[in-house]
């Protein structure tokens, strides 16, 4: 396998046989053959990549591999990828259309600027490539617009405007991604309800183990591992099917077990809290109360 990385968005540029960047902390490009944007590219053999910057990306997959981690690629026309700095992706033998919307920038480009810390709240920058968005038509056709609009800024005479337009051209490409996303979760709902269907056998195996007594409360990114999914990925779909984030729901697990390991015969308020992975049984017994109105104590004797 031919492993790349790129430190520069300028190496990125040199590889693929383009001029230098206008900016080298920013890149924009529409890449098509002229008078043939229906024909496909193929990239032969298999290949690494990983790069040191963001990077959005538009195109139709036809066919090919395309993982990361353990999981393979969800191919589909009108894909639009997300990527954060350090992730690895893998592709083989992907064929694509030739023609392709491309964004690099480094996050020192977004310093002194509301995105730097805007965009750490655009969780899809850290799901898995088969989690990527997949457009409609209507949707495709509205953020290439954007798209363009960033290429045309980029390509003019930089000036002190320049970055600030720019900027706010990208948060308007983030902003209908992140609408984009929320749509696809409630399209997907079938998918979502099998994923929070998985969610919850994880959680009754780890408990039908003693898996709580022995480990401890298993975290969110723990659980995502055990689904194949990124964590953020499967908090917003969690979210989107339950109206309750993947920690909340971890929560309700835990004082449903304990509601009923509490009345149990000569049942320990302490015992059922380690039982449950909590190292410190006070914390237990503000969560129960949180969560059910009382205390465990009162709870134990309504009952």
């Amino acid at each position: 396998m031919k492993e790349l990385i790129f430190k520069t968005i300028g190496e990125f540029h040199l590889y693929n046989g383009l001029e230098e960047p206008e900016n080298p902390l920013f890149t924009a490009s529409h890449t098509v053959r002229e008078g043939e944007p229906e024909k496909c590219d193929k990239q032969e053999g298999a290949i690494s990549l990983t790069c040191d910057f963001y990077t959005i990306s538009l195109k139709n997959i036809i066919s090919g591999e395309l993982t990361y981690g353990r999981t393979k690629y969800d191919c589909s026309n009108g894909t639009l990828l997300f990527t954060s700095p350090n992730q690895n992706l893998k592709f083989e033998n992907l064929v694509f259309s030739s023609e392709a919307y491309h964004i690099s920038f480094h996050k020192d480009y977004l310093n002194g600027h509301p995105l730097f810390d805007k965009i750490k709240k655009y969780s899809f920058f850290e799901y898995q490539v088969n989690e990527a968005l997949h457009l409609s038509p209507k949707e495709e056709e509205r953020l290439k617009l954007v798209f363009r609009n960033i290429i045309e800024e980029y390509e003019n005479n930089q000036d002190e405007f320049s970055k600030d337009i720019i900027l706010s051209h990208l948060e308007t490409l983030l902003k209908y991604s992140d609408r984009y996303y929320k749509r696809q979760f409630i399209n997907r709902k079938e998918i979502n309800q099998d994923l929070f269907s998985a969610f919850k056998s994880v959680l009754n195996v780890y408990f039908e183990t003693n898996q709580f007594e022995k480990k401890g409360i298993p975290t969110v990114e723990w659980l995502a591992s055990q689904l194949d999914v990124s964590h953020r990925y499967m908090s917003d779909t969690i979210k989107a099917e339950t109206g309750k984030t993947a920690i909340d729901q971890i929560n309700l697990y835990l004082i449903e077990q304990a509601k009923n390991m509490l009345l149990a015969p000569q049942a320990s308020i302490s015992e059922t809290a380690y039982q449950l992975g909590f190292e410190y049984p006070q914390y237990f017994s503000r969560l129960f109360k949180k969560k059910v109105g009382v205390s465990p104590k009162k709870y134990i004797s309504m009952n």
